[in-house]
């Protein structure tokens, strides 16, 4: 018989298997566990930057031959703006790239914003932006300097208002992943919480680092407080499921797979939660 510790990695390496899928389907990844959350933000990375050119460079290889050419016609009117229109342009083609899935180079563009206009909420957009494009991409390198960009953005936002929880929250969120203390990173998300019991994102992030830090049945409450109080969503339901199957509570598992198979409507999740109940199920 497996020990309840065997059976909790075997639990969670099956799911950072499925990472990858999950980010696509707006389903976050674990946190990172504590080995690999101290690579993230490797030493030689502190300095690293990611320019506007070779993130568009990269960025027009995965999309259609018409919509590159339309990103190079935009992207020389960018170079050749200046002051107000050189930000306008920025902002139109962040949320061009954005449309099209493509965070790196958005976030990299409402940097620039950022830059020009450094206001709360710009700060905050970059942040908030960068962290998506932590979580999308699957390469180290450019994870780490997401995760730096995304916590220099919300230290801007906290050098404006210290008490804006949107940048307490992300800030949270990049110290808990890697840039910084992850302790003090969830003691700024539990200051959010107490401030905001309602705050999605931070509850979300206290119910990952809780399932990371195997501490699964906080995991659990946390979880099934965001369904009952604040939105229940498919990855809300996911991570309660796997936060009861690491505890080998399979007739509750199963019970919460189903329900983020039933919202999510995916048929790539929803096979996988069929092998995953048949399993559970033996």
């Amino acid at each position: 018989m497996k020990s309840p510790r065997t059976t909790q990695i075997v639990i969670v390496a099956s799911i950072v298997l499925l990472v990858g899928f999950l980010f696509s389907q707006d389903i976050k990844g674990l946190v990172k566990p504590k080995e690999e959350a101290a690579a993230v933000m490797p030493q030689e990375t502190q300095t690293l930057g990611l320019s506007l050119t070779e993130a568009s460079a990269t960025a027009k290889n995965l999309v259609s031959n018409a919509a590159a050419k339309e990103f190079t016609s935009l992207e020389t009117a960018y170079q050749k703006a200046e002051g107000e229109n050189k930000i306008s342009q920025a902002k139109v083609l962040a949320q061009k790239w954005d449309d099209l899935e493509q965070a790196i180079p958005s976030a990299l563009y409402l940097e620039e914003v950022a830059n020009g206009q450094p206001s709360l909420v710009n700060c905050v957009n970059a942040g908030a932006r960068f962290l998506k494009a932590f979580d999308n991409t699957q390469d180290s390198l450019s994870k780490a300097v997401m995760l730096q960009k995304a916590n220099m953005s919300y230290t801007n936002a906290i050098a404006i208002d210290s008490t804006d929880l949107d940048a307490k929250t992300g800030m949270g969120i990049t110290m808990v992943n890697g840039a910084g203390a992850p302790m003090a990173g969830i003691t700024m998300l539990l200051d959010v919480v107490k401030k905001d019991p309602k705050n999605f994102k931070a509850n979300m992030n206290l119910g990952l680092f809780a399932i990371k830090s195997g501490q699964f049945d906080k995991a659990i409450i946390r979880f099934e407080n965001i369904i009952k109080n604040i939105k229940a969503t498919p990855d809300t339901y996911f991570y309660l499921a796997t936060a009861y199957e690491s505890l080998g509570k399979k007739t509750e598992a199963i019970d919460a797979y189903l329900q983020s198979k039933k919202l999510a409507a995916n048929p790539t999740l929803s096979s996988f939660i069929d092998k995953k109940v048949a399993e559970l199920k033996k």
